[in-house]
């Protein structure tokens, strides 16, 4: 026996099965949008410290994450599911209690370390309900539906109470997709379709009445009402609230077709755009890049998301379907509500735009999402083979 036939693997060969675990077109469109993100961040925050190189640096961390998750088979994913839900059902419990409040809204918690617990329900919900359908896979009842309601009203609600309407929408989002991809009766699903778009017509009929000084809404928060009426008539206060609105639109608009050219925005680089490196970065990026840059743009995160449904689609089991679907409307709701309330048709809520805006915990989330996306497209490659 020859010393050649006892030589070591290179560390090509070593690593190739770990890069074969990726999905190549989910890679391509992530790393487009993460290309995207920071072109327009050294645009938008260059004279804001640090936050281009810290961008960078929470795009590493994610991808670290994303490669890790990734090597994780979804039969280990599910063994996450009850007590990652109870953990942050208990956190956010505790952020109730003796949570820190921060402008006016008590989110986060000193565990040593400042978290957000409702982040972790971003993940942790569509986990746990994919997890409850799959233990009741071919013997669905509609009791099975109404307990994962319930599964999913108890953390919005907490969320909600903080306040926080962005999270507590993006995690309603996350639940309900796994609901419906599970299959929830279109007779269940119409009524309540119907009666919120009833409910905004006649909000909007009667958006004078609604929003006089003095009047209250049940159930919403003053700042929410707030935001809606600011959002159906943003001239109302051009100078407070509807100023955020209302530069946005004036920075998409002044955009053209093709943009002012990078690092010319006048809107961005004379600070009237607020927030421009998170929540409004979308106006940023509309102002130097266009219709055209906006077009590609969408056509990227279009792009993500139709290859995350392919992979939930062609996934090995109901846990991974479930899961995968929701994944998937995780980013879809995360662009689709940013730019729209950048763009004036939705009320302002602090949703980032995914690998775009500023936030490392946010990236983190974003993060885990695709690991388990990547995990669920290795699963189905693995049983192909």
């Amino acid at each position: 026996m020859t010393a050649a036939s006892f030589e070591q693997p290179s560390l090509y060969q070593r690593t190739l099965p770990l890069l074969q675990g990726f999905d190549g077109l989910l890679a391509f469109a992530v790393f487009l949008l993460a290309s995207a993100g920071l072109l327009i961040m050294y645009s938008s925050g260059y004279d804001h410290g640090t936050r281009f190189a810290d961008h960078g640096r929470n795009m590493l961390i994610a991808g670290a994450i994303m490669f890790v998750v990734a090597q994780i088979p979804p039969q280990r994913l599910m063994l996450f599911a009850v007590p990652l839900y109870v953990m942050g059902v208990t956190l956010l419990v505790a952020v109730l209690v003796f949570g820190i409040t921060k402008k006016g809204a008590r989110r986060w918690i000193n565990l040593g370390v400042v978290i957000q617990p409702s982040e972790i329900l971003k993940i942790a919900m569509p986990l746990m309900l994919a997890w409850w359908f799959q233990k009741r896979e071919g013997q669905l009842r509609p009791l099975d539906f109404g307990v994962a309601l319930l599964l999913l009203a108890l953390p919005v609600g907490l969320i909600m109470k903080q306040p926080d309407l962005g999270t507590s929408l993006l995690v309603l989002a996350a639940g309900l997709a796994v609901i419906f991809f599970a299959g929830l009766s279109w007779k269940l699903i119409l009524p309540p379709v119907l009666l919120a778009i009833v409910g905004i017509f006649l909000v909007v009929w009667y958006e004078p009445q609604l929003c006089a000084d003095g009047m209250r809404w049940p159930v919403l928060h003053d700042y929410q009402q707030q935001r809606i009426c600011t959002l159906l008539d943003p001239s109302r206060d051009p100078l407070g609230k509807g100023f955020h609105i209302i530069q946005g639109m004036i920075a998409i608009g002044s955009g053209g077709t093709f943009g002012k050219g990078f690092m010319a925005g006048t809107q961005t680089h004379l600070e009237f755009i607020p927030e421009r490196t998170t929540d409004f970065i979308f106006a940023a990026y509309s102002e130097e890049f266009g219709l055209v840059g906006n077009l590609l743009l969408i056509s990227g995160f279009v792009f993500l998301i139709f290859r995350g449904l392919a992979i939930a689609i062609n996934a090995p089991s109901l846990f991974t379907r479930l899961l995968g679907g929701a994944l998937t409307m995780i980013f879809f709701t995360y662009a689709f509500v940013n730019m729209g309330m950048v763009s004036g048709i939705l009320p302002v809520v602090g949703v980032p735009l995914p690998f775009i805006s500023y936030g490392g915990t946010a990236m983190v989330t974003l993060g885990l999402a695709l690991g388990m996306l990547m995990s669920i497209a290795n699963a189905r490659r693995l049983v192909q083979t």
